[in-house]
């Protein structure tokens, strides 16, 4: 959610169509899960060892579709980190400097989660804690650390991702632990999930900074040869899919915790944090979908600018979504279906587009104002 997931030239700002699509479509999916959260009130939690049940097909494929927007998040940043460290050399910035500006910036995300969207949630639905370790906290502690990367060779990136990928995978506590781990302040904030009325965790940081250094990875492919690293996302979105088909099949490392029964069941995976099997599935979508939209061509390019829109303002769209669905929710307080919440859903994006499209002009008019944080 950073201005700087967009810029890849030395020589002007110049937005790539598709990292703003993929940014749009996961704004877009997203929204749907938070408006479910807001007016139905019957959105649902993953933890380790508490999978969370469903008795119809149409909450859970409510909550799936909207998966692959968190690892997206994480991971476009790691691209935009890459292509800005990339602009910003080319003008003579100072490693040093680059540094700074990627400290500053996610000190920027973690003050905004602790206050402004954290109050958001304490508008919504049941109780809610105190102080929330939500996704923008998480991308600020990811880039301030993977600032210290940018000029790793892409072996280097590409090894340390998959030392986070297994190893977060293999130093998952025992279940009987569970309730111990919530006394851990530390431990929420870096390793796992969980917490007390007062802190709760949902993203704490190394879990999902592989994503991160995977998209510092793609970035710097994207520098050498475009149309090449947009055909790896289509052939490694592929090898994820299938990646995730055969752990899950196989119903043991990857999991966490053992699949249920049923379709629903197979794709029922864990997300905080994220299980191996998580982030197959939903980064082999993302990736995916990169892939097709950085290989659209001619006029099938503008089908694709309402998603770039929302995406070229990621962080404005996320506060203001937030308090907009939690209002949407305030007048239907939970009596909504969830048809009508889709509907309200899809109310709700087209109050936001007019909004997207003004902020992100006032940004093009100032752009090395304070806007550029937002």
């Amino acid at each position: 959610m950073a201005e700087t997931t967009v810029e890849w030239t030395g020589t002007a700002t110049q937005r790539d169509t598709a990292l703003d699509a993929l940014r749009g479509f996961i704004v877009v999916v997203m929204a749907l899960d938070h408006a479910n959260f807001f007016i139905t009130e019957e959105h649902s939690s993953e933890h380790w060892f508490e999978m969370p049940r469903y008795d119809s097909a149409l909450p859970f494929v409510t909550r799936l579709v909207t998966h692959p927007a968190a690892p997206g998040f994480f991971f476009l940043m790691g691209v935009g980190m890459m292509l800005f460290a990339n602009s910003r050399r080319a003008r003579g910035w100072t490693e040093g400097r680059i540094i700074r500006h990627f400290l500053s910036r996610g000190a920027v995300l973690i003050a905004l989660q602790f206050t402004i969207v954290n109050l958001a949630w304490q508008t919504g639905p049941g109780t809610n804690p105190t102080l929330y370790l939500g996704v923008l906290a998480a991308l600020g502690g990811g880039m301030i650390l993977a600032s210290l990367a940018l000029q790793l060779p892409v072996w280097a990136l590409t090894l340390a991702a998959t030392a986070l990928f297994v190893g977060m995978e293999l130093t998952h506590p025992d279940a009987a632990n569970w309730e111990e781990l919530f006394q851990q302040p530390l431990g929420l904030v870096f390793g796992y999930s969980g917490g007390s009325d007062f802190f709760w965790s949902n993203y704490p940081v190394l879990p999902w900074l592989e994503l991160v250094l995977l998209g510092m990875v793609f970035g710097k492919l994207l520098i050498t040869n475009r149309d090449r690293a947009y055909r790896i996302a289509l052939a490694l979105g592929a090898a994820f899919l299938v990646g995730f088909t055969v752990m899950r099949a196989a119903n043991g490392f990857g999991n966490v915790v053992d699949r249920q029964d049923g379709w629903i069941g197979f794709f029922n995976v864990v997300k905080y944090p994220p299980a191996m099997t998580f982030t197959l599935l939903t980064m082999g979508v993302n990736l995916i979908l990169l892939g097709a939209f950085g290989r659209i061509r001619g006029r099938g390019r503008a089908a694709l600018t309402p998603l770039a829109l929302f995406g070229s303002v990621p962080l404005f769209f996320y506060v203001t979504h937030l308090y907009l669905y939690s209002l949407i929710g305030a007048i239907e307080p939970g009596t909504s279906s969830y048809p009508t919440m889709c509907l309200l859903w899809l109310v709700g994006l087209a109050i936001l587009y007019p909004a997207c499209a003004w902020y992100a002009g006032v940004k093009r008019r100032h752009p090395d104002s304070l806007l550029r944080f937002i």
